[in-house]
């Protein structure tokens, strides 16, 4: 696919990959609702394959290569759902998987990759190692790159999220995602224009890595940081997902780290799941601005549940 998804490329998109992935469930807690002053709808891609939303797109993208293509495996980088993502998708084709992740990504994500019998390449946590160590073993290999976010194919599989979401629950006011690179973002933007026009699209982003924020001000794609609990949040928008991104969402709501750290043990304690930091951002942006959303129909998309638990529970201890 070589232009922005359409109507009709979601929903061949989500032909193509129902096989492969679970359709998630809603969930809803009216104690949370109580707190929150709204009635929020929670999408459930943390029981998705992988756990996470991210087995959609990289199915999508790897079903739509060439037998040629595929004959010399799939590549990426990522800090760890995408990378679990491709590798299972690769497995289930037959096909090799070549997997740069920086070496702080969590071991529980690294083990996900290894479980599905991609090969790991380590580098430093910075976007330009991570591109430049996916450039040298795409040339050593021949591998064809499965970009995170910024591919349609990728784009298209996110979207059926969403598209499921409004098939399943009417008339949302509003959704909500996470946004790192934007893939989940713009692809949901999509859905809500096609399928629920009347829903407004909206992003919840880690305050200490805020470019989206920031593009959206701008008009141009802005540098990511790299500060915040939010792992798979910490990256720089895309040229295919920013044009997107700023032509359908209406809104980008910044957190702190304390203030995901009080959604996500919300989440774990009144729905009963297991989240990541950065599923927990966009209930976090209800939170924080509650009179934006008081009253109304909210969903929010829960993007992955592949989280370090001691390390879930050092971040809970800082709010004892």
């Amino acid at each position: 696919m070589d232009r922005v998804p359409s109507k009709s490329g979601i929903e061949q998109a989500h032909e193509r990959i129902k096989p492969y992935i679970h359709h998630t469930p809603v969930l809803t807690s009216g104690s949370i609702n109580e707190i929150a002053g709204c009635s929020i709808y929670f999408k459930c891609e943390n029981f998705q394959k992988i756990g996470a939303f991210k087995a959609r797109g990289a199915m999508n993208a790897v079903l739509s290569l060439s037998h040629e293509e595929l004959s010399k495996g799939v590549a990426t980088h990522s800090s760890g759902n995408h990378a679990q993502a491709l590798a299972r998708a690769a497995k289930l084709m037959g096909v090799k998987s070549y997997i740069v992740m920086p070496r702080t990504s969590p071991e529980i994500k690294k083990k996900g990759v290894r479980a599905f019998g991609g090969k790991i390449f380590e580098c430093e946590p910075t976007l330009a190692a991570r591109e430049s160590a996916l450039a040298d073993v795409i040339n050593k290999t021949g591998a064809t790159e499965i970009h995170p976010f910024n591919n349609y194919e990728v784009i298209a599989g996110q979207a059926t999220t969403a598209k499921e979401f409004f098939e399943e629950v009417r008339s949302l006011d509003s959704i909500l995602v996470p946004v790192g690179g934007g893939g989940l973002l713009s692809g949901t933007a999509l859905a809500a224009k096609y399928f629920s026009p009347n829903t407004i699209a909206i992003a919840g982003e880690p305050a200490g890595s805020d470019d989206a924020y920031r593009s959206l001000l701008s008009g141009k794609i802005e540098q990511a940081q790299s500060d915040s609990i939010a792992d798979g949040l910490l990256t720089t928008l895309g040229d295919k997902t920013f044009p997107i991104i700023r032509d359908n969402v209406k809104e980008i709501i910044t957190v702190t780290d304390p203030e995901i750290i009080v959604a996500m043990r919300l989440i774990w304690e009144r729905l009963k799941v297991i989240i990541e930091p950065s599923c927990a951002v966009p209930f976090a942006a209800v939170l924080k601005q509650k009179s934006k959303f008081n009253g109304k129909k909210v969903g929010i998309i829960l993007s992955g549940g592949n989280v370090d638990m001691e390390r879930a529970m050092k971040l809970f201890a800082t709010q004892q």
